[in-house]
């Protein structure tokens, strides 16, 4: 019976830390409070991971709905953004904007974590919406650097775009069901409201909204120019905020199923994995390399839910934001850690990039033909395999002696492990939260399985082939897709001394 508070007392510390966050506006609160505050947002997250592991059923709030996954989604996105504003105590103290900063990334995680746990759509268009807000100006939050602002201009229409496509797809839904709940909205009573060209145009509307956020074909520009903000704000976008399309597409699941809008959305994220794994691996600056990894991750992510594995599509969002927050985080010492490795790491050797191809294959096909026969389970394959095979070279086929690699074996091995067992808790805190979605035509998967099997085996063919023509074309072109924009590139001789003027210093 105790754990029916729970929802009263996380919205009770939450709204006192958007005021503590408020009050750091003030020039009469001292400095020394944001240590405080960073206390105070400490508490709902741990609220969150309470009750998504002490209480398991389903309740409703005033116009919020609280199961497993949205605990989940609580607890990830705040305690996100409390990592982060615990990092940024120290790591911004002396910038101008220092108050201003934390202010805006606690106004910009509570209403993304608001959005998710949301059961009423007007407020989750409002809270999603306010999260872009706070997202746009996070990446303005020095404005009076030209390339800063610029970046942020161009984030915010493509966040106004994104936000405009989900406001007509749910008003469309709304109105045509006559609920605004979205429980009641997604029943089998309010989807039977919708004829079928119009849940086709309503999921190609949920598509657009979700591409953008992602950075995903052809909308990975944002993304790649708000490396300009500083790198606790890139941490907190990367791992709180692009991976809301998959968090959207579940919680739309029963509308997003069985639609061409999901083959549309299987052949935008292909290109994607493609180009972000390119512009990872052709860049030398390290956070656009993030930059592409996420917009790979991302498009994986999404090809789950195109698939109907949400469960999937979930904890590969959760794993990854993670991840991704702590690469971010770590980024100063990237050039340190890179330079070891280079010293530290050989020519992989033939015997053992061999046994990484044979481990991968195995694995894929035993996934394959121990899943059920659903067609997506063979992009589960292929994605098993090529992580398997890359994990491998990375760890074992590049390692440095015997020691090296058996180092390397049994961290692929701990590894693989710890994943099967997070797999597992979440699968069964989240089974009754989650649906499954259903497939889209096996045929459209089969092609689907061509592509990526071809653009991966023409990234290895022009790896090997380091001198041909074609990987210099296809070189360049990454190398140009990743890089800013004139508008993006300051270059006026007086912008350092105004920025140190004001007590600011460069991230």
């Amino acid at each position: 019976m105790m754990f029916s508070f729970l929802p009263a007392i996380f919205f009770i510390i939450l709204t006192i830390s958007l005021i503590s966050s408020i009050m750091l506006l003030s020039r009469k609160v001292p400095q020394q409070f944001i240590p405080f505050h960073t206390g105070i947002i400490t508490i709902p997250p741990l609220i969150a991971l309470i009750a998504l592991f002490t209480n398991h059923e389903s309740m409703n709030y005033g116009p919020f709905r609280f199961d497993s996954l949205s605990w989940l989604l609580a607890a990830f996105v705040l305690t996100i953004g409390l990592i982060v504003q615990r990092y940024s105590i120290h790591y911004l103290l002396g910038d101008y904007c220092y108050r201003k900063y934390f202010t805006l990334l606690t106004f910009t995680t509570t209403a993304d974590a608001l959005a998710w746990i949301s059961d009423d759509l007007r407020l989750l268009l409002m809270c999603w919406g306010a999260a872009l807000l706070g997202l746009t100006m996070l990446i303005r939050l020095k404005k009076e650097w030209k390339i800063a602002k610029n970046a942020s201009s161009v984030s915010g229409r493509m966040f106004a775009l994104g936000w405009a496509a989900l406001l007509t797809a749910v008003v469309w839904i709304a109105q045509a069901a006559g609920h605004w709940k979205l429980s009641l909205v997604l029943s089998e009573n309010g989807l039977a409201q919708l004829d079928s060209w119009e849940k086709t145009c309503i999921n190609l509307l949920l598509v657009l909204a979700v591409v953008i956020p992602a950075a995903q074909f052809p909308f990975q520009r944002w993304l790649l120019d708000s490396v300009v903000a500083p790198t606790p704000i890139s941490a907190v976008m990367h791992a709180g905020i692009v991976n809301a399309g998959g968090i959207i597409l579940t919680r739309f699941a029963p509308l997003f199923s069985g639609d061409i809008a999901q083959i549309v959305l299987l052949i935008l994220c292909s290109i994607s994995v493609l180009i972000g794994t390119g512009i990872m691996l052709v860049h030398v600056d390290y956070k656009r390399q993030l930059v592409g990894s996420t917009i790979a991750q991302m498009g994986f992510m999404l090809i789950q839910c195109a698939l109907g594995a949400y469960m999937a599509a979930i904890i590969h969002a959760v794993l990854h934001g993670l991840f991704k927050a702590t690469l971010f985080l770590q980024s100063g010492s990237a050039l340190q850690h890179n330079h070891s490795v280079s010293h530290a790491s050989e020519k992989p050797s033939l015997l053992w990039t061999i046994a990484g191809g044979i481990l991968g294959l195995g694995f894929g096909i035993i996934f394959w033909l121990t899943s059920p026969g659903d067609a997506y389970q063979w992009i589960s394959a292929l994605i098993l395999g090529w992580s398997i095979i890359l994990a491998w070279s990375q760890l074992v086929g590049s390692g440095y002696g015997r020691i090296g690699r058996i180092t390397g074996i049994v961290f692929f091995a701990g590894a693989a492990l710890v994943y099967s067992l997070i797999h597992h808790m979440f699968g069964k805190l989240l089974n009754q939260a989650v649906q499954t979605g259903t497939q889209p035509p096996g045929p459209a998967v089969i092609i689907l399985f061509i592509f990526l099997l071809i653009g991966s085996a023409a990234w290895l063919l022009a790896a090997r082939k380091r001198s041909s023509s074609a990987l210099a074309v296809i070189y360049l072109w990454l190398v140009r897709l990743g890089e800013p924009k004139k508008e993006l590139v300051e270059s006026h001789p007086t912008y350092l001394s105004q920025l140190l003027s004001k007590g600011g210093h460069l991230h």
